[in-house]
């Protein structure tokens, strides 16, 4: 495999820079993959590179010196949004591509060196957040849209490369794209082990546990993300019932009316807290004592990765991603979505503070080793060689 071999150095200051053109749907400070793709703009720039954004949006600050095209493309629905961007995203990217072009997914038709890939649609569709049987048609139908998209837009891009976010996905693409499988290779996904560190925002997560009328002695399991269902919140409220010292705190979004009466019926409504959407997920990881995420699929798990930073222990389930960082017992604890399993865990946890304490440490010192500054280093080491060629 012709990339199999990469160092993972910081890169020499006095290396060339290479012109980088991004293409994305969206980049900014919400979202795993949008802000995964702000990090790395701004790491690239940082060493160098010019960078051009192709795009529908860019939250990025006028002085980050990014050079932003905008693809004038609706952001929903996804049934017309989709194909949408496919075309006037590949226009866009003909008329102003320069250097080395990497394609975030299978968003455009072009021929491009890079595809950066965040998630395999290949193995199936998203659990959709919401019951209704119209939404769930309309996922059904999206996920069909993805997978052809994805077909056809590997086959056109002839990319040199194909980068994927975990082992995992590398997995997926070598087995449902075999043709590729010697340009597939591996950057994990980068963590702000500064933003995401322990000790840090002290003040917020206090103020952050008033808000919520959290008692300053109660134990907090942080539970993050959306689409709920796939991601576990319905077996981390129902074990709740088995750990009664805990409160859970949730932030993203969902349905959260059928989730709240879940919690009603099941007598721990008072132990949940709705938090929405949040910018300043940092401040969530300091407000709590563990992280928990029975998920059913993951292709990184960013938000595991930025507890971990954050020295809380990891409740979490052996998905992509997880897999290469908790190692049972040492740095948290692998689970499922058994209730009782994951009550278990937390009565364990919260019967310990020393138990928390290292295990916590230890995600901490796991977390370091995927920090944002390696991440953009491995794709520095690909730009260039790619830029050589």
């Amino acid at each position: 495999m012709p990339f199999e071999n990469e160092t993972e150095h910081e890169p020499h200051p006095r290396e060339p820079s290479v012109e980088v053109t991004i293409v994305a749907h969206d980049i900014g400070a919400v979202g795993g993959m949008e802000r995964q793709l702000t990090d790395l703009l701004l790491g690239l720039r940082r060493l160098g590179h010019s960078v051009t954004v192709i795009g529908r949006t860019c939250g990025l600050p006028a002085q980050a010196g990014v050079v932003f095209h905008r693809v004038r493309a609706p952001g929903r629905p996804f049934l017309l949004a989709y194909p949408w961007f496919l075309l006037a995203g590949s226009l866009a990217v003909r008329r102003h591509r320069r250097g080395v072009v990497q394609a975030t997914g299978a968003i455009v038709l072009n021929r491009v060196d890079v595809v950066a890939v965040h998630y395999c649609h290949q193995v199936g569709p998203a659990n959709p957040s919401r019951s209704t049987p119209l939404f769930r048609a309309q996922v059904r139908a999206a996920g069909v849209l993805k997978r052809l998209g994805e077909r056809l837009c590997f086959r056109t891009a002839r990319a040199r490369a194909i980068v994927c976010v975990s082992d995992g996905v590398a997995e997926e693409v070598r087995r449902y794209f075999p043709d590729l499988a010697s340009r597939v290779l591996t950057i994990h996904n980068g963590i702000d082990t500064g933003a995401f560190a322990p000790g840090t925002r002290v003040a917020q997560a206090r103020a952050l546990r008033a808000s919520g009328r959290i008692p300053e002695r109660a134990l907090v399991a942080a539970f993050v993300g959306s689409e709920w269902e796939r991601k576990g919140l319905e077996p981390a409220i129902r074990a709740l019932a088995g750990a009664d010292e805990w409160i859970l705190m949730v932030a993203g979004s969902g349905d959260q009316e059928c989730y709240a009466a879940l919690a009603r019926s099941l007598g721990v409504e008072e132990r949940v807290r709705w938090l929405g959407v949040s910018t300043d997920v940092p401040t969530v990881y300091q407000a709590a004592d563990a992280f928990v995420l029975p998920s059913s699929y993951e292709t990184f798990s960013l938000v595991t990765f930025e507890a971990a930073a954050s020295a809380l222990p990891i409740l979490a389930a052996p998905v992509s991603g997880v897999r290469e960082l908790v190692r049972d017992g040492e740095n948290g604890y692998l689970i499922g979505r058994d209730p009782d399993e994951i009550a278990a865990r937390l009565r364990e946890l919260g019967a310990d503070p020393q138990l928390r304490a290292r295990l916590g440490a230890a995600a901490r010192a796991s977390a370091l080793e995927f920090s944002s500054e390696r991440m953009v280093a491995r794709h520095h080491e690909l730009y260039q060689r790619l830029g050589a060629r």
